[in-house]
């Protein structure tokens, strides 16, 4: 559920309602029954006669009334974009060894690796995604001179800060990973960077050359590595993550599943141009860009991922199916060396409407405005079910299931 529309949002959705069809004929890559599905869920986002509602009346003095649209879920919305990142973080929280020291680890790729990663998303995301994961598995074991299983949280981003085309990985890693042979979790403290620059290069242009097996990629992957000799950026945060900051995955939030432009940066809208601010990471200061709106269109549909794609994924002792398996192991192992680290982790509750809209408004929307009673639910409606609940209802067939009663007593 959402909390009602703000300026922005309705700026955001006219830019597609004025300039959609334009913009397909333009970029025909985007005239697909998928894209067309996404911006259409966008633009009824918080209209209740199209997205369904769940009404809540004050069944105490009969006069406080709150109408709450359903969400739309499009990966286009940005006002869904704040509930899928507390979702996110929540979920994320919940998946993190206890004691564990996780790090904060950001593989990209050069310019020019961009335009083949925007030509066959379908065909490298995936395979880039699990690249890493072999690559930070294999720089994990050299450098502790034993074969480790690392855990990883991996979201591919194909964003920067000023909204154009940049995929890159964010990986909550852990420090470390577990010796099968030994049975033990083995903590590495000190991690050589260059080692782990040469070791992306590598795994990242091989990934290339065996899923794009054409001439031209073969001789992409030739210039970046004459190019770069000393291999590709890997970002690493330096220093044990947790302990600095109460929750991993909420301070991970903002750089993961943050939309590529969020509302509160969109400046201007002029009819043919939108005017938006970013932090620049070169300069790190606020920096504006003004573009025509099909440039800024394009900026915000390039990063739907593919139907069905999932962007965040769970590798090694995170994977889903082996983290409870292998949660006491890594603890009792920890608890031998004393190594656990206490309140490194800390489990985050997620948030309902109501918690979001006292966040964003200050007021409780349930709290009934005549009589100060808490509303409670009258109806929800679904636009392909109808009406799932009508408290109207309920109430007749209790009355008249209690007079059966009494009159058959």
């Amino acid at each position: 559920m959402i909390i009602e529309p703000s300026r922005d949002w309705n700026v955001f959705k006219q830019i597609f309602v004025d300039h959609w069809q334009g913009f397909k004929q333009c970029r025909p890559r985007y005239a697909t029954p998928y894209y067309e599905g996404l911006v259409n869920k966008m633009l009824d986002c918080g209209n209740p006669d199209k997205m369904g509602y769940v009404e809540y009346r004050c069944l105490d003095c009969g006069q406080g009334h709150h109408l709450v649209s359903m969400s739309c879920k499009s990966s286009l919305c940005l006002r869904c974009a704040k509930v899928y990142v507390d979702d996110w973080v929540t979920q994320v929280s919940k998946m993190l060894h206890e004691g564990v020291i996780y790090r904060h680890i950001v593989l990209t790729v050069p310019d020019v690796l961009r335009p083949p990663f925007y030509q066959n998303t379908d065909v490298l995301l995936s395979p880039f995604m699990q690249c890493g994961v072999k690559c930070l598995d294999d720089f994990f074991s050299e450098v502790s001179g034993k074969a480790l299983k690392g855990g990883y949280i991996v979201v591919v981003q194909t964003h920067g800060r000023n909204g154009h085309y940049n995929p890159h990985l964010h990986i909550i890693a852990t420090s470390g990973g577990w010796d099968t042979q030994g049975a033990q979790w083995v903590h590495l403290g000190y991690l050589p960077y260059v080692m782990l620059h040469k070791k992306w290069q590598w795994y990242a242009l091989e990934m290339c050359r065996d899923a794009l097996p054409t001439d031209a990629m073969n001789r992409l992957v030739q210039t970046c590595y004459d190019t770069y000799p000393n291999g590709f950026v890997a970002h690493v945060q330096k220093g044990d993550v947790p302990s600095r900051y109460q929750s991993l995955a909420r301070y991970l939030a903002k750089y993961v599943v943050s939309p590529p432009i969020s509302l509160r940066r969109l400046d201007r809208y002029e009819g043919g141009y939108v005017t938006y601010h970013y932090r620049s990471h070169r300069s790190e200061r606020v920096e504006w860009e003004r573009v025509d709106v099909y440039t800024f269109i394009g900026r915000m549909i390039q990063h739907s991922f593919p139907k069905g794609f999932k962007r965040i994924r769970y590798y090694g002792v995170q994977a889903t199916k082996t983290f409870a398996k292998i949660k006491g192991l890594v603890r009792q192992a920890l608890a031998k060396v004393g190594a656990i680290v206490k309140g490194a982790i800390k489990i985050i509750a997620p948030k309902n409407y109501r918690e979001r809209y006292r966040e964003s408004s200050g007021g409780d929307p349930l709290i009934c405005p005549h009589c100060h009673h808490e509303m409670g639910v009258w109806k929800i409606w679904h636009p392909k079910y109808g009406v799932v609940y009508d408290e109207l209802e309920a109430i007749r067939k209790g009355r008249y299931a209690w007079a059966g009663r009494s009159a058959a007593g």
